[in-house]
């Protein structure tokens, strides 16, 4: 760990001076032993939880839920009824806390502000022609600065995948670094679609591409494909923010989208990150789930804790 961030920060930015350093050093990176990966991350997936930390796990994952719904069926009344649920989750129980944030496409950010308003929760939106991101840059940052100006606190980005794939990795860094710039005091999430990356390798340079670029958060997926976020795919992004910081001092974020639905699954995820990047990225501010139905589950398994008995799904709102 280098004794001066700052000069590590800065040797870092050399990396991205032209296409060839920053190939050069993206390809340098250590490769990745699947098999230890994927091995570790069941290993950890393992570890039995009691009932008191399970209790703090079940309130620490709600708080780190960003309450989606990206569907072209939106309307302004299912974005408020999603914020007044992240809002107030479960309202007969004022004790439970509010979810992150509500994520939605940039035509129903204002909505969902004043859905929140007067609350903790975020807005956060999806830009840069999610999910495909299939679009000029142009298109992307005018996507962006939409949202923005409409009150997002938070900009969900996805990477330009068939630039990433073909090798054309100053493309994708010089959209990063433009979408942070058009994103103004928005934090900004990158998000790099994982099941279409083909490798573990490949899922490392993306992260680290992202976090050169000015990344706030590293996100697996847009929960539109059919591989998403997975306990080894997260494991080293978790792997990877933790070396960032290492030799930056700047500390990342990590959030891990789609196909997490229970809260067996959610305590899993927590589990990975306190022992992958630490007790500092246990918070919101550091770590979320992209999630719909995960709050449901984990609003019953909190009720099952205090009564001893499940409610049932009734119990819960239908997204």
């Amino acid at each position: 760990m280098p004794t001066n961030a700052s000069a590590a920060a800065h040797a870092l930015m050399d990396v991205t001076a032209s296409d060839s350093t920053l190939r050069r050093f993206l390809h340098g990176l250590p490769g990745v032993d699947a098999v230890g990966l994927e091995g570790r991350a069941a290993s950890l997936g393992t570890r039995s939880i009691k009932t008191t930390a399970k209790a703090y796990a079940i309130d620490l994952a709600i708080s780190m839920v960003d309450l989606t719904t990206l569907e072209g069926a939106d309307t302004p009344g299912k974005v408020r009824a999603l914020g007044a649920k992240a809002v107030h989750p479960d309202p007969t129980d004022r004790t439970t806390p509010s979810t992150a944030a509500v994520c939605v496409y940039p035509d129903m950010v204002a909505t969902a502000k004043a859905a929140v308003a007067g609350s903790t929760v975020k807005v956060a939106s999806v830009a840069t022609a999610f999910p495909a991101g299939r679009a000029p840059l142009a298109v992307k940052l005018a996507d962006v600065r939409e949202a923005v100006a409409a009150g997002a606190d938070e900009i969900d980005m996805v990477i330009d995948r068939g630039a990433f794939l073909a090798g054309n990795y100053m493309k994708v860094y010089d959209e990063i670094v433009a979408v942070k710039e058009a994103s103004g005091a928005a934090r900004l999430k990158v998000i790099f679609e994982t099941g279409e990356l083909s490798t573990y390798d490949n899922i490392r340079r993306a992260s680290w591409l992202g976090m050169l670029g000015g990344a706030d958060f590293i996100k697996t997926s847009t929960g539109k494909v059919a591989v998403n976020a997975t306990p080894a795919n997260t494991l080293l992004m978790l792997e990877a923010v933790r070396d960032f910081r290492a030799q930056t001092g700047i500390q990342v974020g990590v959030k891990p989208a789609g196909g997490i639905r229970t809260t067996k699954d959610a305590i899993k995820f927590l589990v990975l990150v306190n022992e992958t990047a630490g007790e500092d990225w246990l918070d919101n501010h550091w770590f979320r789930f992209g999630a719909s139905s995960l709050l449901n589950d984990l609003l019953m398994q909190r009720q099952k804790l205090a009564t001893g008995r499940y409610s049932g799904p009734d119990y819960v709102t239908v997204d």
